[in-house]
């Protein structure tokens, strides 16, 4: 019996180092280059102050900002709660207002905060946070490192299912239960210890378990259809794509043209700002993330439907085969 060939060290290696060089690309390269890209903002008050103060911010971070003109205070608190900007600028005569929402992105409300100053320097603007983040979690550290456990529990939950289960509808039945637990487990931890989340603990934990069954599900359907091969491509592509292009540790439009939306398509980026709408905003922008996580749902139901049918494809010949042989 001959032993199997091993590859080179020096291959062994070379791979290895690759292997760790993109990972910190992928982690690394969205964050280091994380700078307001297009950031929605409602800007209210006389025309030409509103010109002059888009003149100003588009000279200070050219394409930083996507402003919209509104008539009054009001309507631009109301555009932050339903997500529609993450902040405003308010010209009062008397002295201007900065409204942030650091519940929708800590990142962009320090931002416009540091703005506040350079709007008027002899009368600095007043600056209010509209939709806050919870007291016991002022920086939004909890459901930024959450996205991590998200990712890994889709990818876990496909990689053990396949190793000590053999059934495939009990492997997603599997997945599919432990969706579920995970996430009551995960928002109760982020909700009631840490206390990072707000609003309804039932749509909390939904949106997490959401997010768990697409990414194990899809994985589940790339083993049976392609084997290893599949489950680590897929598995590749929600850590090292999806994990740092979600937006979750800033905001999608802080990271780079082009990658932010490709984030947002997929799971773990569609995970938090569903999050951060059903937590923080009554529901308000989650219509579109809670689509796409959706869509991933059913795309990995199709994939194990696709393996199932392969797999009974492969068993009909060996069955037939096999009452030939006993008749």
């Amino acid at each position: 019996m001959t032993e199997r060939r091993r590859p080179p060290l020096v291959a062994v290696i070379v791979l290895l180092t690759a292997v760790l060089t993109v990972m910190l690309i992928a982690f690394a390269w969205p964050a280091a280059r994380s700078e307001p890209r297009d950031v929605p903002l409602a800007v209210s008050g006389p025309a030409p102050a509103v010109e002059q103060v888009q003149a100003g911010l588009e000279q200070a971070m050219p394409g930083g900002f996507e402003i919209t003109a509104v008539p009054d205070r009001q309507a631009a608190v109301q555009r932050i709660k339903d997500r529609d900007a993450y902040g405003a600028i308010v010209l009062d005569a008397t002295r201007p207002e900065v409204l942030t929402a650091s519940a929708g992105g800590p990142a962009v409300a320090q931002i416009l905060t540091q703005l506040a100053t350079k709007i008027s320097p002899e009368n600095p603007a007043k600056v209010t946070d509209v939709v806050p983040l919870p007291t016991d979690d002022p920086r939004g550290a909890g459901l930024a490192a959450g996205a991590l456990p998200l990712v890994l529990g889709g990818i876990i939950a496909a990689g053990a299912l396949t190793q000590l289960v053999r059934s495939g509808s009990r492997r997603m039945i599997g997945a599919i239960t432990f969706a579920v637990t995970g996430g009551l487990a995960l928002a109760a931890v982020l909700q009631y210890w840490l206390g990072s989340f707000e609003g309804s603990y039932l749509g909390n934990s939904g949106v997490i378990a959401m997010s768990i069954a697409a990414i194990s599900l899809t994985l589940l359907g790339l083993e049976w259809l392609l084997g290893t091969a599949g489950l680590a491509l897929g598995g590749a592509v929600m850590m090292l794509l999806g994990n740092p292009l979600s937006g979750m540790t800033s905001a999608p439009e802080m990271l780079p043209n082009g990658w932010s939306a490709l984030g947002q398509f997929l799971p773990p980026g569609a995970a938090g700002t569903a999050l951060r709408s059903v937590s923080f905003f009554d529901g308000a922008g989650a219509a579109r993330p809670l689509v796409v996580l959706s869509c991933w749902l059913v795309a990995g139901l199709l994939l194990c439907a696709l393996g199932a049918l392969r797999t009974r494809g492969r068993a009909e010949p060996a069955r037939h085969q096999a009452t030939a042989v006993a008749a």
